[in-house]
C-alpha cells in the first residue's frame, strides 16, 4: 500500500575512498561497511514502526524494503538515506504521489517517525547484506485466520470451493500471501492468479450502453477497449455520459488498508492448510 515514489539511486555510496578500500581489516572476500551508519533506535519506536510498515507499506515495498509488488527499493532511496526521522519521507507520505500510484496516507508525523526507524534499520550494502531471511512468514494462528476469511472473504470465497489446494498451487508462503492480499498485483500486473481486467459500462444521453475494458478514464474522457483490439474514446462533461466502473478487485481494495498486522499473519497461516 505504501508505496513510496521515490527516486532510486543507481549504485550504493561508496563507503571510502579506493586508498582506503585497501587499508588494513580488509582482508580478501572482506564486504564493505553498510551505509548509513545510524544509531540504534529505541525499540518500542522500532516495534510500532515494523506493525505499521507490515500493514501500510509492505505489500509494495517487500518485508526487507527492497521493493515489491511495484514498490520501489526504500533502501537505496535518496529521499530515505538523506531522512533522519521521518522528517523527508513524510511530505510523500501525507501529500502522495498519484500520478505514480501512491495514494495519500492519513499517518501523523509521529507514526510516520516510527515506520522511518524501522526502515533505517536495515543496512544497505553488497550482496545479502540488509535483506530479511526469516525461516518462516508462516507466524499466525491458522484457527484465528480461519474464522476472520469466513467473516471477510467468505462471501466470495471458499477454501473447500474456488481455494481448495491454494496452497499446493502456490508453495511458496510469501507469494501466498502476496496473492491473497491483492491477486494479480505483480509486478507489471503478473501473479500467479489471472484476474479478468476491469471493465466499464458508458449509458449514452439516448440510452445506448457501450460496454469494454477500461483503458483510461478522466475528468475529460474515457476510453474503452473491444474484443478486436479496437478503442472508442467518449467525450466527458461532469456525470455526462454515465459511467460505471466494474473493477473485479474492489473488494480485495477496500479491505486492504483494514488489516492488521495480526489478520494478514493469522490469515496466511490458515491459507498454508488449504492443500
Amino acid at each position: 500500500m505504501f508505496c513510496l515514489a521515490l527516486a532510486v539511486l543507481a549504485q550504493v555510496p561508496p563507503a571510502a575512498s579506493p586508498a582506503a578500500g585497501r587499508g588494513a581489516g580488509r582482508g580478501r572476500g572482506a564486504r564493505p561497511p553498510a551505509f548509513p551508519d545510524r544509531p540504534p533506535a529505541d525499540p518500542a519506536a522500532l516495534e510500532r514502526g515494523k506493525a505499521l510498515y507490515g500493514v501500510q507499506c509492505n505489500f509494495c515495498h517487500g518485508s526487507d524494503a527492497r521493493g515489491g509488488e511495484g514498490g520501489p527499493n526504500l533502501l537505496r532511496s535518496e529521499i530515505v538515506l538523506n531522512d533522519q526521522s521521518g522528517e523527508k519521507i513524510a511530505p510523500v507520505v501525507q501529500n502522495g504521489r498519484v500520478d505514480a500510484g501512491m495514494p495519500k496516507f492519513d499517518l501523523t508525523m509521529a507514526q510516520i517517525s516510527d515506520i522511518a526507524a524501522y526502515i533505517h534499520s536495515f543496512k544497505v550494502g553488497g550482496y545479502d547484506l540488509s535483506r530479511l531471511t526469516p525461516p518462516s512468514i508462516v507466524v499466525g494462528d491458522a484457527a484465528a485466520g480461519e474464522k476472520y476469511f469466513a467473516a471477510h472473504c467468505g462471501s466470495c470465497h471458499s477454501g473447500s470451493g474456488d481455494l481448495k489446494g491454494i496452497a499446493t498451487k502456490i508453495a511458496d508462503d510469501k507469494q501466498l500471501q502476496q496473492t491473497w492480499l491483492m491477486p494479480g498485483g505483480g509486478r507489471g500486473g503478473r501473479g500467479p492468479v489471472t484476474v479478468p481486467p476491469v471493465t466499464a459500462t458508458i449509458t449514452l444521453p439516448w440510452g445506448e450502453k457501450v460496454n469494454g475494458r477500461l483503458m483510461r478514464i478522466d475528468d475529460f474522457i474515457v476510453t474503452l477497449g473491444d474484443a478486436d483490439g479496437g478503442q472508442r474514446t467518449f467525450a466527458r462533461n461532469g456525470d455526462a455520459p454515465k459511467v460505471e466502473i466494474h473493477d473485479p478487485l474492489a473488494a480485495h481494495r477496500k479491505l486492504l488498508p483494514t488489516y492488521s498486522d495480526k489478520d494478514i499473519h493469522d490469515v496466511t497461516a490458515y491459507l498454508v492448510t488449504l492443500k
